[in-house]
């Protein structure tokens, strides 16, 4: 680390902010312009229709391509080293296809672009017509993939999708690829008879104002903390009385000093507020969005990566840095005497400091997309975050004699970063976990994930007793307390989670609860009668629990879950094995759980456009977008776990609850629901 950089940046000026600002605006401006006239010259060179028709041997496909101005598109004669277009059916095989006419003002040439090769290409528009071997009845779903040339540009190969679906006359009929409205699809939906302000009982609510507060409450104490951590990493601990002397020392008067210190700790607040901005501009029109995302497969996967990576900058195998560049060119905007230059001092610490303070930063990106509101919930930890960084600037600043009392920069620091290096280990395998559960591939098992959290910690608590070591840290001559403690309190830890492989009662380490996989993801062959927790009688079924619920006379307890979420677990796992509750669940409900994670796609025909609450659109795709829309349309809430109760006519009986760790208090829900039913 360079201190240098900060200090230096303290007697630049930022001259150069206001000489060239106009500048900067104005070449964004052209960027910006730039970018939307690139939008529109990349838009599709052809526009395809589709219709049939027929011939002695059947029916044929016709595809009709409308070739924009200059453009030329490829024949599907051309030679498959040579640009080309293709036609390709997806079913029921692609031999269904016999031969394929082409008509259009054909240009033939030899192209130097390709070594004077002959092409092929059509101009202004060109009919592809289809022919089927015998036999082809059923739907048909294919694409037609093209390359186009433009002078010398050639874009592709371009998918283009279609659809035909036999007609009443035997011939095929072309079908738009797009999801359409359904009418059957809106009533499975949206239920007419769930009145959510009338239910029949008015107990339960998910008192969402006291419990938001809470939670943000709870996040920004995360943020606080998380900072705390970042201040006494070796990037940032030993600018605390650097930079506090030069304000001190160097102002005019000590007022001006303490005011100085006190704007730049601000700033540095600022800019780790300014960090969640962007997520604010993803939740247009999709209130499942943020949940969309943090249960999206390969995002999980990347962020099994990028944790990994993090773990092993913090072991000292590579350094993360911003490039040099821009570092140099924020210094040089640094100026003491403006608000301007305290600015970019602040911003100068920010990505000096980036080595250490990045994977914390990290983890905090990573788990504010997990959360309902993320966006808010993200500016509250970095609100969090960044007020523990700046906030020591000002009060050694007001308070110059408490910089006495820091601890010398020593080993110590490098030894945090190792345990965070452990820790972020740990977090890189939650990723990776959730991204099996979400797919089911069935690769991190509740007792894999436990033995793999249980070797890193013993390889924690072994670095700490300094057996095992790393090159750029060797163990120091003698133990201190503080270090045998931790290694003590990871040693506790360890032993606690030995439990969790086995298939005992024990299993279910409740501290833990919805970190690990669920019980029921295991390698054990599950038993739903254990002492376990709760089976769902109906996983991801709705209708089939509403016919179950006809059938035996019993309201239906609905469970919006998660396979990702992590007080759904705690749910389970915690609260409904409590004997009151678990006799209430099995005996007088029919308990569903609908996965509103799900990625599992619906049949074609259950695939659907669906207009929400708020008038903008969303595609019911899979098992999870159905049930996402379900809890959403009819009960107002996109957060994960909700618990209703309706009855068998799909009448509200009770408030839908959230998270409840009260066994007590959920019993007393669950038996309110009952008194509903039996009104009924």
């Amino acid at each position: 680390m360079n201190y240098e950089v900060i200090t230096n940046s303290f007697e630049r000026t930022n001259m150069i902010v206001s000489k060239y600002k106009f500048l900067l605006f104005t070449l964004f401006g052209l960027l910006i312009l730039k970018m939307a006239s690139a939008q529109q010259d990349t838009s599709a060179p052809v526009k395809w229709e589709f219709s049939s028709g027929k011939d002695a041997g059947g029916p044929t496909l016709i595809l009709h391509g409308k070739i924009k101005d200059g453009w030329h598109l490829y024949s599907t004669t051309m030679k498959d080293d040579l640009p080309n277009s293709r036609v390709l059916l997806d079913t029921p095989t692609k031999t269904a296809i016999g031969k394929i006419d082409e008509k259009g003002p054909l240009v033939v040439k030899k192209e130097p672009l390709f070594d004077n090769a002959e092409t092929r290409t059509f101009e202004k528009e060109v009919e592809l017509v289809v022919h089927l071997q015998p036999g082809v009845t059923s739907d048909l779903k294919g694409k037609v993939t093209y390359m186009a040339i433009l002078k010398d540009s050639v874009v592709g190969p371009t998918e283009v999708p279609f659809r035909y679906v036999p007609g009443s006359g035997g011939e095929l009929v072309a079908r738009s690829t797009e999801l359409q409205e359904s009418t059957a699809g809106v009533n499975q939906l949206k239920k007419a008879t769930i009145k959510l302000n009338d239910p029949v009982n008015k107990c339960g609510g998910t008192e969402a104002d006291d419990s938001e507060s809470k939670s943000l409450l709870g996040i920004f104490l995360l943020g606080f903390i998380g900072g705390l951590i970042g201040l006494i990493m070796p990037c940032t601990f030993p600018m605390i009385p650097l930079t506090v002397s030069f304000f001190t020392k160097r102002a005019a008067s000590r007022k001006k000093g303490i005011t100085n210190a006190f704007l730049y700790g601000f700033f540095i607040f600022l800019i780790y507020v300014l960090i969640s901005v962007p997520f604010y501009f993803l939740k247009a029109n999709n209130a499942n969005i943020l949940n969309d995302i943090s249960t999206n497969i390969w995002l999980n996967l990347t962020f099994a990566v990028v944790f990994l990576g993090f773990a092993l900058s913090f072991f000292g195998l590579f350094e993360i840095t911003l490039p040099s560049g821009l570092s140099n060119s924020v210094d040089s905007k640094s100026n003491m005497s403006s608000l301007g230059g305290i600015f970019f001092m602040a911003l100068t610490l920010a990505i000096v400091s980036f080595s250490c303070t990045g994977p914390i930063l990290g983890t905090l990106l990573v788990g504010a997309l997990g959360q309902q509101g993320g966006a808010i919930q993200l500016t509250v930890a970095m609100a969090g975050f960044g007020l523990a960084l700046g906030l020591p600037f000002a009060l050694f600043a007001l308070f110059p004699n408490w910089l006495q009392s820091l601890p010398r920069s020593g080993s110590w620091m490098n030894t945090i970063k190792i345990v965070f290096g452990f820790v972020e280990l740990a977090l890189a395998l939650k990723y990776l976990s959730n991204a099996d559960l979400v797919s089911h591939w069935g690769l991190v098992k509740r007792e894999t994930f436990f033995a793999i959290w249980i070797l890193i910690d013993l390889a924690l608590v072994l670095y700490l007793f300094g057996v095992l070591k790393f090159k750029h840290d060797p163990p120091p001559a003698k133990l201190s307390k503080g270090r045998i403690t931790i290694a003590l309190l990871f040693l506790a830890f360890c032993i606690y989670l030995l439990p969790g492989l086995t298939n005992t009662r024990y299993a279910n380490l409740s501290l833990i609860s919805g970190f690990p996989p669920p019980l029921s993801y295991s390698l054990y062959r599950h038993d739903p009668n254990d002492d376990k927790g709760v089976e769902a009688v109906v996983i991801n079924d709705y209708d089939r629990a509403l016919q179950l619920a006809k059938t035996e006379h019993k309201p239906i307890l609905i469970d919006f879950t998660g396979w990702a979420c992590v007080n759904c677990r705690r749910m389970e796992e915690n609260v409904w094995p409590d004997p009151g509750v678990k006799s209430l669940i099995k005996n007088d409900y029919i308990l569903v759980s609908l996965y509103v994670d799900d990625k599992k796609r619906l049949p074609d025909e259950q695939q659907f456009m669906f207009t929400t609450y708020d008038g903008s659109k969303k595609k019911i795709v899979t098992i999870g977008d159905k049930y996402a829309t379900l809890q959403s349309e009819n009960f107002k809430k996109t957060s994960q776990p909700l618990y209703v109760v309706i009855s068998p006519e799909e009448k509200l009986l009770t408030k839908p609850v959230a998270y409840t760790p009260d066994p007590k208090e959920y019993a007393k829900w669950l038996e309110c629901g009952l008194e509903a039913y039996k009104k009924q």
